[in-house]
């Protein structure tokens, strides 16, 4: 299975990838994951990363691109994979799916996990103090929302065009929210 997340920060794609991975056995790969990997290692690309993401905005494509096409080349990903956070715009989606193709992994399915955006607020602030992560205060969350409104939004009707995009409400428990996805995927 190759999936692709979408939802707003705070969504819950995170915790819904974690178990959609132990469910089917594949790789959740999370390009936020992928670079606060690379801050925490010190990286050249980690530290400028940080000042971006430190600010609410989006690290440049290329680089993204370049970690995601690395890390779909390991052997854990070759049955599949579940991409959290990536593509975030129309170009991204485009240059995913031109990379998809190139290694012939398509996307097979995009989940679209629906949440009220001031639901998403409060849960990062409660997945802030939890994390201690310096990229969740409130006003980078709703910067975020903005960017995601604006920017990502746009994706789910590139999916929808791909004939490939499900939606699912995100509100309840992670359990239902799970119930409803894992209904989707196994139609």
């Amino acid at each position: 299975m190759r999936l692709v997340l979408l939802g707003a920060p705070g969504s819950g794609k995170g915790t819904q990838a974690k178990l959609l991975k132990k469910e089917f056995n594949i790789p959740h790969i999370s390009t936020g994951d992928l670079l606060r990997g690379a801050i925490a290692d010190k990286t050249e690309l980690g530290l400028a990363a940080k000042i971006v993401m430190d600010k609410g905005q989006l690290v440049n494509d290329d680089i993204v691109l370049g970690m995601l096409k690395q890390r779909l080349a390991q052997a854990d990903a070759k049955k599949g994979f579940i991409l959290d956070g990536f593509p975030r715009n129309l170009v991204q989606a485009d240059m995913l799916d031109k990379l998809l193709e190139e290694i012939n992994m398509p996307a097979q399915h995009a989940i679209l996990i629906a949440v009220d955006p001031e639901e998403v607020v409060g849960r990062i602030a409660k997945r802030a103090e939890i994390e201690g992560r310096t990229d969740d205060t409130q006003e980078v969350v709703r910067d975020r929302i903005k960017i995601y409104e604006k920017e990502t939004a746009p994706v789910v009707e590139h999916y929808k065009q791909h004939d490939i995009l499900s939606e699912v409400l995100g509100t309840g428990t992670i359990e239902q929210v799970q119930h409803r996805i894992l209904s989707v995927l196994r139609f």
